[in-house]
């Protein structure tokens, strides 16, 4: 139970991340 929870919070830091580069790339 711990894992999941663990790999969820890496799943979302990871598509924040992923959605903060997209939009730094539009922005140029």
């Amino acid at each position: 139970n711990r894992e999941l929870r663990q790999a969820n919070e890496i799943l979302r830091k990871a598509s924040a991340y992923f959605a903060m580069a997209e939009l730094d790339r539009r922005s140029k």
